[in-house]
């Protein structure tokens, strides 16, 4: 990993823009590293392996722990206890259920949905249409804070297409009075901060390939 690699990007995001550290695959000693240098924030998508590093580092300064990974129904109520922000909502029965878990375990998860921009079969989300449709409905569910949209853009589109379905979702999150959109990755982050993301999820520009 390369702390300078880091640092540099950071400096070039404006600050209403937030590094999301995807630290999926990467060991607890190097999230410590990034921790140090001011990154907070953290993103696992597998809650087995994120819940071994929390055990690690929970003696240290608290870490902000996203999920954003694909949501496993029988998971739901050990990512409502250990996470603050799940960014992978991707359908109107799994938030529900997050809201009646939330609201047993006394927690207020701060929440993305997914949405789905593409007919992209390796992705999953809420239809825009749909999504609209439920809002009403959405927006009575107890225990958690809507903060956002999240998408994932399919791989092989030009940087033009990138951009336009980036603002699609960014318009989205607007006409919604959503603050937050998590879209931009690796690979697509610069595109991404032009058309209004608030959250970057970057994990091999920080810290490098994965074992």
């Amino acid at each position: 990993m390369d702390p300078l690699n880091y640092l540099k990007i950071k400096n070039k995001i404006p600050s209403n823009v937030n590094i999301l550290a995807v630290s999926k695959g990467f060991k607890s000693q190097e999230i410590k590293t990034l921790q140090n240098l001011g990154q907070n924030d953290f993103g696992e998508s597998k809650f087995q392996e994120a819940f071994e590093k929390q055990l690690i580092l929970k003696e240290f300064n608290p870490i902000t722990w996203h999920f954003i990974g694909r949501i496993q129904s029988n998971k739901i109520r050990k990512i409502v206890t250990n996470f603050k922000y799940i960014h992978s909502v991707d359908s109107f029965e799994k938030l529900q259920k997050i809201s009646s878990i939330s609201r047993e375990e006394n927690k207020n998860p701060l929440i993305m949905l997914q949405v789905k921009l593409s007919d992209d079969p390796t992705k999953g989300g809420f239809n825009p249409e749909l999504l609209m449709l439920k809002w009403a409905e959405i927006k009575e569910l107890k225990n958690i804070t809507l903060s956002g949209l999240m998408t994932i853009n399919p791989k092989g589109i030009s940087s033009k297409e990138n951009t336009e379905l980036f603002k699609e979702c960014r318009s989205l999150a607007d006409s919604l009075q959503l603050p937050d959109c998590s879209m931009g990755m690796s690979s697509d982050w610069e595109e991404a901060i032009e058309a209004g993301s608030t959250w970057l999820r970057l994990g091999s520009l920080i810290f490098g390939k994965r074992y």
